[in-house]
């Protein structure tokens, strides 16, 4: 991805071939505190290693998250960054991104963060198509404050807050991201750095919102919630690779496949048992979201048996802040002030006065 291929037209101060950054560069001067074996690590190193191939300045970058063990991650880039206020780091990134046409602007939350106190700003962020990225770290339970089930904690869940076991029905990220009309939808796995990095650079180079859900251990509150697609026993039968313009194939040597349903759906079926012409072909560029909506529901709400893994969605869309700084320039045309002619048509028309 060359510097041209970035979506942030308004940048300043592009790096020169001699001032080249490395991921040591991103790495701030904090201790990073999390739990040993928490999949925080192997995100952050990524993320890290990952942030130079943008070509940007550090003075360029911006990382807002909100509250929650994910949410530390600007306190270890040596970027600009922002600990905000629970659920609220959407809310703050759209504002930055609106104003700050320079920046690249990256939003860390996590499974309770974004979906609980914070899912109304979540979904309005995705709709709007505000230029940002938000990593959704999903470990699927409370971490920072000890082990509470979460919006995405599958039923009968035990834990400190449901000792009988939760009767919540769970999220599926994808499914809400898909549903809200988000124009970049990916799922991907902290353990897999190679897929991460490649899902985070798409991500990168995409303009308008990108929500990529990453599947997260937690060992302490949460151990094995994911063993199904890290376990190298199961997780060919698991891991369904959804890659661009291919036959949908997973399980050992390829032996199940994803056809159409009979219900307008997508089904499992073994590809002895069909043509490869009747497989499904994986296009996250189409504009209608029936057909990735339909893959997002193969993941199931229990242990996840199945979970494909990929970019599900991919599309074009004008973004919500270029939008707004367009009708701006238009309301300044011709004027010496655009600050003075934008304060004029706020309170130019028809006024009241409240006595």
């Amino acid at each position: 991805m060359t510097t041209a291929e970035l979506p942030f037209p308004g940048l300043q101060g592009v790096p020169t071939s001699e001032d080249k950054l490395t991921g040591k560069d991103f790495t701030s001067d904090q201790e990073v505190r999390w739990c040993p074996g928490c999949g925080d690590y192997a995100v952050l190193k990524a993320v890290q290693s990952f942030l130079p191939d943008l070509g940007l300045r550090r003075e360029n970058i911006v990382f807002v998250s909100g509250i929650g063990c994910s949410s530390r991650f600007p306190y270890y880039l040596d970027t600009y960054g922002m600990h905000s206020i629970h659920g609220r780091a959407p809310a703050i990134a759209s504002g930055i991104a609106t104003q700050r046409e320079d920046l690249s602007v990256w939003v860390v939350t996590g499974d309770g963060d974004a979906l609980s106190i914070g899912g109304n700003h979540l979904i309005h962020a995705m709709r709007r198509n505000v230029n940002m990225k938000i990593l959704l770290f999903n470990n699927r339970i409370y971490g920072l404050t000890k082990g509470q089930y979460s919006p995405t904690s599958e039923p009968g869940k035990v834990t400190k807050s449901t000792p009988s076991g939760s009767v919540d029905h769970p999220f599926n990220p994808v499914s809400l991201a898909l549903g809200a009309e988000a124009t970049f939808v990916a799922r991907t796995i902290d353990s897999d750095r190679k897929h991460l990095t490649s899902v985070l650079s798409a991500a990168a180079a995409h303009r308008g919102t990108a929500l990529v859900e990453i599947y997260q251990n937690c060992p302490i509150f949460n151990d094995g919630a994911f063993d199904a697609i890290k376990n190298p026993d199961t997780k060919a039968d698991a891991i369904i690779p959804l890659v661009q313009g291919e036959p949908i194939r997973f399980g050992v040597e390829g032996s199940k496949g994803l056809v159409r349903a009979r219900t307008g759906g997508v089904e499992v079926v073994s590809t002895a048992d069909v043509a490869d012409s009747e497989l499904l072909v994986h296009d996250a560029h189409l504009d209608d979201p029936t057909t990735a909506f339909a893959l997002s529901r193969l993941t199931d709400a229990g242990v996840l048996h199945q979970s494909p893994i990929g970019i599900f969605r991919q599309v074009e869309r004008a973004t919500y802040d270029d939008q707004a700084r367009s009708q701006i320039a238009t309301a300044s045309v011709g004027q010496d002030d655009p600050h003075a002619a934008l304060s004029s048509l706020i309170s130019g028309g028809d006024t009241w006065t409240v006595v």
